[in-house]
């Protein structure tokens, strides 16, 4: 019998009410022996997470502050939960440790840390598992990535029956201090523990049913997505969809390990499978992202293709400046860059002199106040007419297209528009793929 590793995330360990949800979800199948927690988050709109209140800690500590009023939430949290449920694990000790080590200055990611532990502690006693602590068993490299030892070290601790719990978030570096992957981080660990457990599906535990085809803000009620490809789903999260943690899809893909984005407090709903492949009956498109705040750098010069090292002077302006750039679509004589504002700042005027002397353009200028739009699904290479379909419903709705851009894997097409026309263009073009 395979086995299966779930994460729960913050909204899932909030209370004690959540973390016997997380009971059932176990019980329910047998293969679930591998769970991997995050630090409890918020109960409220007005609540606290735990790791922000620690955080918090650690600035008043390295401000020669005291700790005590922020402490005793973290405290008082715990040892709630850990009373509701009958836990009668050492969690005052623990704690205390936790708040002496705070005051003796530990770091910041030690500090942030403690959450997940303090959390795996507790749930592991409640569940009556063996609790796995990652601070030796994860090592992370200077640079954020996971050493390629991790996956032999935390094997090895998870061998063995029953169940395992471990805390997210956060390992040790090469060298034997703390580190904590980046907000979110407890999604790479589960990724890790399902590649080192050889489990055959990663469970993703959190408090919505999947992830949604487009955002909720711009199109009402916009149809879950069910399947979906690892490379989907990296489109969609660098164009500004809030889907999955980036660097908890590497681990798995390395594995071909499916993904399972399932809802704590739905647990019968199916959630969002991310697969290597997936069929077009899931739909040729699975999904529209988009960002806005960005600027055309839009350059015109006669026989612009003819002047060998054009594209290299251009980008050498740029680079000169440590400005990257998002797509670069051009024609013979014409060349546009997309650059976002965050990138370029204050720095227009200084890059169209430069460019005017180094580049001598017939003409060049910055137009701001624009947003990409990007259509994503694997299946649209190989499918005829899916541009015409997406430019058709533009122009129905009268929006007027600055910038096309289809990538050469052909898995996206990438659209600019004016920002007054950001939603608009959003809620056409998934009416136009995914409108019922």
């Amino acid at each position: 019998m395979g086995s299966i590793v779930c994460k729960f995330g913050g909204t899932s360990v909030a209370d004690a009410a959540q973390i016997r949800k997380i009971q059932s979800i176990l019980r329910a199948d047998p293969r679930r022996r591998y769970v991997v927690v995050s630090a409890p988050g918020k109960r409220s709109k007005d609540d606290k997470k735990v790791t922000d209140l620690l955080y918090l800690c650690h600035e008043l500590a390295s401000a020669g502050l005291p700790i005590s009023e922020a402490f005793h939430l973290i405290r008082e949290r715990f040892l709630g939960i850990a009373k509701e449920l009958g836990v009668r694990a050492d969690l005052e000790r623990r704690i205390q440790e936790v708040e002496q080590g705070i005051q003796g200055k530990a770091s910041r990611d030690w500090v942030a840390s403690r959450g997940e532990y303090l959390s795996a502690v507790l749930v592991a006693e409640y569940l009556q598992a063996r609790f796995v602590d990652t601070e030796k068993l994860i090592k992370i490299r200077e640079d954020g990535r996971v050493d390629e030892s991790t996956y032999g070290l935390l094997g090895g601790a998870l061998q063995g029956e029953g169940m395992f719990v471990v805390p997210g978030f956060y390992g040790s570096t090469l060298d034997g201090r703390v580190k904590t992957f980046s907000r979110g981080g407890s999604d790479i660990t589960g990724a890790i523990v399902a590649r080192a457990a050889g489990s055959e599906v990663y469970e993703n535990w959190t408090d919505v049913s999947g992830f949604l085809m487009t955002d909720p803000r711009i199109v009402k009620d916009p149809r879950p997505m069910r399947r979906v490809t690892y490379r989907e789903i990296r489109e969609l999260a660098y164009m500004g969809a809030n889907v999955f943690h980036e660097e908890a899809i590497f681990p798995v893909y390395a594995a071909r390990i499916p993904i399972n984005i399932r809802n704590t407090n739905a647990p019968a709903d199916p959630g969002t499978l991310i697969v290597n492949e997936r069929s077009l009956e899931d739909g040729v498109v699975v999904g529209i992202a988009g960002k806005q705040g960005f600027s055309i750098i839009f350059i015109e010069k006669m026989l612009m293709n003819k002047e060998v090292g054009f594209g290299r002077r251009l980008f050498s302006i740029l680079e000169a400046h440590g400005i990257s750039f998002e797509h670069a679509p051009s024609g013979i004589d014409t060349m546009s860059v997309i650059v976002a504002d965050s990138e370029l700042k204050d720095k227009s005027h200084i890059l169209l002199e430069e460019m005017q002397k180094e580049l001598s353009p017939d003409s060049v200028e910055i137009l701001p106040g624009y947003a990409l739009i990007a259509t994503v699904g694997e299946g649209m290479s190989h499918h005829p007419g899916i541009a015409g379909r997406l430019f058709g419903a533009l122009g129905q709705a009268g929006v007027n297209v600055r910038i096309i851009d289809q990538g050469s894997s052909e898995i996206n097409i990438i659209v600019g528009v004016e920002s007054k026309d950001y939603e608009k263009a959003v809620n056409a073009i998934y009416q136009a793929f995914c409108g019922k």
